[in-house]
């Protein structure tokens, strides 16, 4: 019989957050994710909360060849890569991944969550020290609570780009067995690029392993979209790469971890996600390797992404607001409160804009914020009318003038 109690608790804390007004709805699409969609109840939407920055959710050739993958290897491989076999796919798709990157080689997983959770403890062991910057991603957070509740290693965080405070945490950790440094390549919440040339100053002064998540940079950063590491010159220079296929590279779903050989054949070995889960889906690595063939044959997609972000930041900040500084595509618009921020999210949808509204826990309290992102598939006109409609909400609000 079902616990009544159990569910009377879940339907309370249900009622709180709608009573505070940060309870989160979904909105159903009905047509393939790009520029504009076909919302359920709401008909035609502009999307600018969408990690498709290339716009290639729906790219003909990149749609075609998850067919042709179906098609050609079925639905998945019905168990774990080393028990059941690996499809060539897989390899393909890895190859391809390793070289766009910089790396020697690299290993697909279902999502970039399950990369980051099963690289830290497969590379931590006791008597290591991992240090994590104060903002990244919460997949980073809990693959570093996951290894030193497993390998017993010690973990720490420094000061969000503070590289004083890295350089004295590394020195305080210089009796450590391996220092490893895991940092975003691009702050999800702030837009925000790593100092990552200091970072690997840093930690080839103290001898020490650099990690970057690279999932917001993949496909966006550097002339022709390699990452954090081709736009600040240093491609082939990190010792870890991790990042996913379910923004830039297609959209659909997936992650890898990009490295050494050595570091590959060890997470085969090693990682739990590798070793007690099915591989990625066929379909999904046929399409993430034409997404990678794609962008390599267009990097005209960049420079139009890298533009369209640049019109919108300025066209954003002439009318009013003051949104984080930064380059990238994710152009964050804080508005105080989490309350706030849902109930601009609200509004701009009933204009027909889609944007979502982002609070605590995922931001500091008092940063909640209306996160805009932005796609290489966006028209000017339409990056004119989400401005127009963020401008007159934001008036309504009295968040500007």
């Amino acid at each position: 019989m079902i616990n009544k109690n159990f569910v009377s608790s879940l339907q309370a804390s249900i009622q709180q957050l709608k009573d505070d007004k940060v309870y989160k709805r979904l909105n159903y699409l009905a047509s393939p994710q790009s520029a504009h969609v076909k919302m359920e109840g709401r008909g035609d939407v502009l999307i600018l909360s969408s990690n498709n920055y290339l716009g290639l959710c729906d790219e003909p050739d990149v749609v075609g060849a998850g067919i042709k993958g179906l098609e050609t290897f079925g639905a998945g491989t019905g168990s774990v890569r080393f028990i059941c076999g690996t499809f060539t796919v897989h390899r393909e798709l890895e190859t391809a991944l390793a070289s766009f990157v910089g790396t020697e080689s690299a290993l697909s997983y279902v999502s970039c969550w399950n990369a980051n959770e099963g690289l830290t403890a497969s590379i931590a062991e006791e008597g290591d020290v991992v240090l994590s910057d104060a903002l990244n991603h919460a997949s980073i957070v809990d693959s570093m609570r996951l290894a030193k509740a497993i390998t017993k290693c010690t973990t720490g965080v420094y000061a969000h780009s503070d590289m004083d405070d890295l350089r004295e945490k590394l020195r305080a950790a210089k009796s450590a067995r391996r220092r490893i440094v895991w940092t975003d390549g691009v702050f999800s919440m702030e837009g925000s690029i790593a100092k990552l040339p200091e970072i690997l100053d840093i930690a080839r002064e103290h001898d020490a392993i650099v990690v970057m998540d690279d999932s917001h940079a993949t496909g966006v950063l550097g002339e022709t979209g390699r990452g954090t590491a081709e736009h600040f010159g240093v491609l082939g220079q990190v010792d870890v790469i991790t990042s996913t296929l379910g923004k830039a590279l297609g959209g659909a779903a997936g992650g890898f971890v990009a490295g050494s050989e050595a570091l590959c054949d060890m997470l085969t070995q090693r990682s739990r996600p590798q070793l007690f889960s099915n591989a990625l889906p066929p379909t999904v690595a046929a399409s993430a390797l034409a997404a990678v063939g794609f962008i390599t044959g267009h990097p005209d997609l960049v420079t139009r992404l890298r533009d369209n972000a640049r019109y919108f930041r300025g066209a954003i900040q002439e009318a009013g607001f003051k949104p984080l500084p930064g380059e990238t595509p994710i152009v964050p618009i804080i508005v105080g409160e989490t309350s706030a921020a849902i109930r601009m999210s609200d509004m701009l949808l009933a204009q027909g804009v889609f944007v979502t509204g982002f609070g605590f826990p995922v931001v500091p309290q008092g940063q909640a914020r209306v996160r805009c992102q932005i796609s290489a598939a966006h028209s000017r006109d339409d990056l004119d009318a989400a401005v127009a409609a963020i401008t007159s909400v934001g008036r309504q609000l009295g968040i500007i003038s």
